[in-house]
């Protein structure tokens, strides 16, 4: 398994070089301090796994959509300080595929590493405490559909999507816009499909990130409808 450390701190990476070099077949072949060393490293030596806290100085969370494209094979796993449940979110549809707080036991960081070499996804019990306690359900997370490519939502999407975050049925809905049940059925299908979720659940809550209803507003609607 060959390795790259993605994290400003110096500590952190020595600390992490330690815990890694101690699992078998385990090669670290990178250490970056920035955006920029991380992917120069990952250009130049590939990684099957990248470790990386994208909160730390020098970076951000869009380079992890950036290595993977550069990388595909690589796998991400987040290990960062607490963050919301909607960053932690974030993250997982840029690309990190396992996720761990930095306050985590050694044992659940060793285990985050085996299991996201697996190409298997590990949450450790603080992450999934966290997301929980926002009304989000990891499962409901279609990470398979996500890509690199952006979000594009037409005017009509958007409009459904704000109708669907306030609570209303797809009847209601094709009353509203003057449309058929049908209609509003394969645009719901669409809109799942291009933010890659997989119900309702999952639209509301893009729905409360990007600003389209406010928090205090929106129900979750019934699957069923």
């Amino acid at each position: 398994m060959r390795v790259i450390l993605a994290d400003s701190n110096d500590l952190m990476r020595v600390g992490l070089r330690t815990v890694l070099n101690s699992i078998d077949k385990v090669k670290i072949v990178g250490e970056a301090r920035d955006n920029d060393e991380l992917m120069e490293q990952v250009r130049n030596f590939g990684a099957s796994l990248i470790v990386i806290d994208y909160t730390s100085p020098g970076f951000d969370i869009d380079i992890i959509r950036k290595a993977i494209q550069e990388s595909s094979e690589s796998k991400v796993l987040a290990i960062t300080p607490e963050q919301s449940a909607q960053v932690l979110v974030d993250a997982l549809r840029t690309g990190v595929r396992s996720y761990v707080k930095k306050d985590c036991d050694l044992g659940e960081i060793v285990n985050a590493v085996k299991e996201t070499s697996r190409g298997n996804k590990f949450f450790c019990g603080q992450i999934l405490e966290t997301i929980q306690k926002a009304s989000i359900n990891v499962d409901d997370i279609d990470f398979e559909s996500f890509s690199c490519e952006p979000v594009v939502l037409s005017e009509r999407e958007n409009e459904i999507i704000v109708l669907i975050a306030e609570g209303n049925t797809n009847a209601q809905i094709a009353e509203q816009l003057f449309l058929s049940n049908h209609t509003i059925n394969t645009h719901r299908k669409n809109i799942m499909a291009k933010l890659g979720v997989k119900n309702t659940a999952g639209i509301v809550m893009y729905a409360v990130k990007t600003n389209l209803v406010s928090p205090n507003k929106f129900l979750f609607a019934a699957d069923s409808i």
